[in-house]
């Protein structure tokens, strides 16, 4: 599908979000609803005295019409290890979002002078093993399937309960990942 239809689908999807009938739309926007419709479904080509007023009447812009889509959307980055934990990225680098799944060997509970705090958040899921999560004065014990989210401001520590290893998911905010991800 070449970018120009794309264009057409991403302002379908644009009205239909926000409840709009084609032809309100075109009213809207002093464009016919036939030429509306041509162009959401990619038979008239797209041009900027066209979309000018439908991205304005839906308070959109038209970079969001255009989204450069990548050759490949692989994630391709290697995976590290560091104190008994192996991290495998999910996202790629530049996401505002930031996924890996992370493995961790069975260690003792951290010692609550020991927990971490800074700024960011944290969601987990608990592929395999089991999980401990010490927050604050709390300790939680997260097993298979189970998921967790918190506020990295609250002291906390996760560790692998044992016997085996640990497997889980984690999402961080930007912040929460510089802090948790480092390879260094």
């Amino acid at each position: 599908m070449d970018e120009l239809t794309l264009v057409g689908l991403r302002l379908k999807a644009a009205r239909t979000a926000r409840g709009w009938t084609l032809e309100r739309l075109a009213g809207a926007a002093n464009v016919s609803a036939s030429t509306l419709s041509r162009l959401e479904s990619g038979k008239r080509q797209a041009s900027l005295e066209l979309l000018l007023p439908l991205t304005r009447q839906l308070g959109i812009g038209l970079d969001d019409l255009v989204v450069a889509t990548p050759d490949d959307p692989r994630v391709r980055r290697e995976p590290w290890e560091t104190g008994g934990i192996t991290v495998h990225p999910l996202s790629v680098e530049s996401s505002p979002v930031h996924t890996y799944k992370i493995r961790y060997s069975p260690m003792p509970a951290v010692a609550r002078d020991d927990l971490k705090i800074h700024d960011g958040y944290e969601w987990l899921y608990v592929l395999s093993g089991r999980m401990r999560l010490q927050l604050g004065e709390q300790e939680t014990i997260l097993y298979k399937g189970e998921a967790a989210e918190f506020d990295t401001l609250t002291p906390h520590a996760l560790t692998a309960l044992g016997p085996e290893r640990a497997e889980v998911i984690s999402i961080f905010n930007e912040t929460g990942a510089r802090f948790h991800t480092r390879s260094e």
